[in-house]
């Protein structure tokens, strides 16, 4: 690895280098033409012609052992796409290497996190040098011998993909269940291990959700259950260690396909909760954790626009409700009459202040909030005698409220990190107010010290007039004339509020003279749950034009130029991505859109997809006429015409459950089709992962890898 060795030169290296024209040796390279195959697809009078419907598969051919002539033709054709991309990128094979080795080398080998208590032990992660998985770990109180409860690198042994999804000790600390992943479509099956003896038991629960909630008798588990097909989290069951899955009795069923459901236990291990939620209501029902063949009962009917989250302490049930209260509130009820005619208020609403979380002890209230669009947690004792804010100094942060397990403690766990600072764990007296520092991640390089890098918080004018915050970083030196190259990040779908956090592994583009934004966009909830409703269903169009509004005011204020713009978006994020290289694609010279929902309107239409029925509230039901015509005005994969787009890098995952591959395979052959220019176009589809991505801890780097030299190359970066 050639390691840079003072910042300050490698900075003054990258920023000379970006007058070098970017390698165009990619036109020599035959890209792959997808063949057309049109489909006509007409529903409320209108069709649309889909040249590449014949690209998705189901799982029966993609899990079949030998291809059929179409899953063949769809296996050449990404592989051809891959082949391209590897080609293409050639010349930046040594910059891959060494983006993955310094990316990697900031990483302690030999990591744990900050251990929490529970039930006479404590429980911890680890990771040992040299491994990709960690160690689930515990200490009886006390002791220093050192238990292991999960050997990670041990089981995922033998795989290409492995996950661990929940893990649940009994209350007896006798036994743990775990789910396992090896496929990559969260779909987990369910083990149970004797800590006692280290062995596993023969129970063996196939297609869950990965996790599972013990009741207090240490036999019985509750789980959920996911539909086949859809993936839908859709029933609850009850298992007793020892029997069949096929005994397991169905103890709750969600018939509603817009909803899913989920099963949890309260803080304080009295009550078990099974919720249905979909995105604009929720339904709890509770039982007995001491009687798991009870009876489970409905805290409150689910009503349209009414979500709700139970939490229990004492006598009462403790409400997070947006009844009457669109950023929330938190209200109580006694556990004997627990519908809302019962609840009283404890906090109010108020419109300006967003309430994301709530933890009780027996002294204190803490709630956390967002206040304008920084997340605050606020300290409040139940005597009212004391109420306070944590001061937070950095102008663009997240802190959260952590682990904290125990009613009877002053001691509040929280997390802070910012675009600076590394992500870190506090323990604070919450009489006091005295913080001690746990741990701070670590950064594994000599060099880096929050010092060099300056994070601001800025505001663009929207063109309706709303102001969208924007969270900024780069490294000092950086020069503020327009010359900088700028990466700007966006998401701005389900209310998911990207936070303005730390990341080691962007110090390689900060330090070769990137800076990096995020644009805090309508369909988040940064300024409130309003600003998620002016971002989705027939609001959606905000999200896209304030992504473009806040790269114009970036523009206009010098920290780029129009030629040194990048984008970048997944998921959701990369719908973001397909609909402003439709809108706007002049303003970007590169574009990253990883697992991008793009074939919306298509996707929308069919119930049997992951995610569809339940997401009917965040984009709207295209069997209805209006919401068909505003989806297909947006629509990234509908709307690709014949024009000059940005240089592009799509990834994506064969086994994607999310955002079926499918969608980024018929986005990249309709772009190549259509596009007017020679700008490079190239996509990434790992045939062994899904959503996430590649398992393991360092793995995955090599997609970020990819991803960095694609940027660096446009900026004619070599190093």
């Amino acid at each position: 690895m050639k390691k840079y060795i003072f910042p300050s030169l490698l900075l003054a290296i990258g920023l000379t280098a970006c007058s070098t024209p970017a390698n165009k040796e990619y036109l020599k390279i035959e890209a792959p033409m997808a063949k057309k195959v049109s489909e006509e697809l007409t529903i409320h009078g209108d069709t649309r012609i889909d040249d590449y419907f014949w690209m998705r598969l189901s799982d029966e051919q993609k899990n079949a052992e030998t291809p059929d002539e179409q899953t063949q033709q769809v296996l050449d054709y990404l592989n051809a796409e891959n082949d391209y991309t590897q080609k293409a990128m050639a010349h930046t094979a040594d910059l891959q290497k060494s983006l993955f080795e310094e990316i990697k080398g900031r990483i302690k080998k030999d990591d744990s996190s900050v251990p929490y208590s529970k039930n006479g032990y404590s429980y911890y992660t680890k990771y040992e040098k040299g491994n990709d998985y960690p160690y689930y770990c515990r200490k009886a109180e006390g002791s220093e011998g050192e238990e292991i409860m999960l050997d990670g690198p041990a089981l995922a042994k033998g795989f290409d993909y492995f996950a661990i999804g929940g893990n649940s000790v009994s209350p007896n600390n006798k036994f743990i269940v775990y789910g396992v992943d090896v496929v990559s479509r969260r779909q987990y099956t369910l083990r149970f291990k004797n800590l006692e003896t280290g062995d596993l038991l023969k129970d063996k629960i196939e297609n869950t959700s990965g996790g599972a909630v013990w009741a207090n008798d240490n036999k019985t588990v509750f789980y959920t259950k996911k539909d086949p097909q859809t993936l839908r989290s859709f029933r609850i069951y009850k298992h007793e260690l020892g029997t069949d899955q096929k005994t397991d009795k169905l103890v709750f069923e969600e018939t509603d396909p817009t909803f899913s459901c989920f099963v949890y236990k309260s803080k304080s291990d009295k009550y078990i909760f099974i919720g249905s939620s979909q995105t604009l209501s929720t339904e709890y029902r509770f039982l007995d954790a001491d009687k798991p063949n009870g009876e489970w009962k409905v805290i409150q009917p689910r009503e349209r626009d009414m979500r709700y989250q139970p939490m229990h302490m004492g006598d009462h049930f403790y409400i997070l409700t947006n009844q009457d209260a669109m950023n929330y509130k938190l209200v109580k009820t006694p556990i004997k009459a627990s519908t809302k005619e019962n609840w009283k208020e404890v906090i109010a609403h108020r419109p300006d202040v967003l309430v994301q979380n709530v933890e009780l002890f027996n002294d204190f209230l803490v709630l956390q909030e967002r206040v304008k669009g920084l997340t605050e947690i606020r300290v409040m004792s139940w005597d009212k005698k004391t109420d306070y804010y944590i001061e937070f100094n950095d102008p663009a942060y997240e802190s959260g409220i952590s682990t904290n397990p125990s009613f009877d403690t002053k001691t509040l766990r929280f997390s802070y990190n910012s675009m600076t600072t590394p992500p870190s764990t506090f323990d604070m007296n919450m009489e006091t107010k005295e913080k001690t520092l746990l741990k701070q991640q670590e950064v594994m390089d000599e060099f880096f010290s929050p010092d060099n890098y300056v994070s601001e918080r800025l505001w663009a004018k929207a063109r309706d007039g709303k102001l969208v915050p924007i969270s900024l970083v780069y490294k000092k030196g950086t020069k503020l004339d327009g010359s900088a190259p700028l990466l700007q990040y966006g998401y701005g779908s389900y209310g998911a509020s990207i936070g303005p956090g730390f990341s080691s592994t962007r110090l390689s583009l900060l330090n070769r003279g990137f800076i990096f934004a995020i644009a805090h966009i309508r369909g988040s909830q940064t300024l409130g749950r309003e600003w998620y409703e002016d971002g989705k269903l027939l609001n959606k169009m905000n999200t896209f034009t304030d992504f473009i509004d806040c790269a114009e005011y970036l523009i206009a204020n010098k920290y780029t130029s129009k030629g040194k713009l990048y984008a970048q978006g997944g998921s959701a994020g990369g719908l973001l991505m397909g609909g402003i290289v439709n809108m706007r694609p002049e303003l970007w010279n590169g574009v990253l859109a990883a697992v991008p929902f793009v074939d919306v309107v298509s996707t929308m239409l069919d119930e049997t997809i992951p995610l569809t029925t339940f997401e009917f509230d965040e984009w709207g039901n295209p069997k209805v006429k209006e919401y068909y015509h505003y989806i297909k005005e947006y629509s990234p994969y509908d709307n690709v015409v014949a024009k000059d787009y940005p240089n592009m890098l799509i990834t994506t995952g064969f086994w994607d459950s999310q955002v079926q591959y499918w969608e980024p395979a018929k986005w990249i052959a309709k772009l190549r089709a259509n596009k007017t220019d020679n700008n490079l176009l190239m996509m990434d589809c790992d045939m062994e992962v899904g959503h996430g991505g590649a398992s393991g801890r360092f793995k995955r780097y090599e997609k970020t890898s990819l991803e960095y030299a694609f940027l660096l190359s446009l900026e004619g970066i070599k190093y």
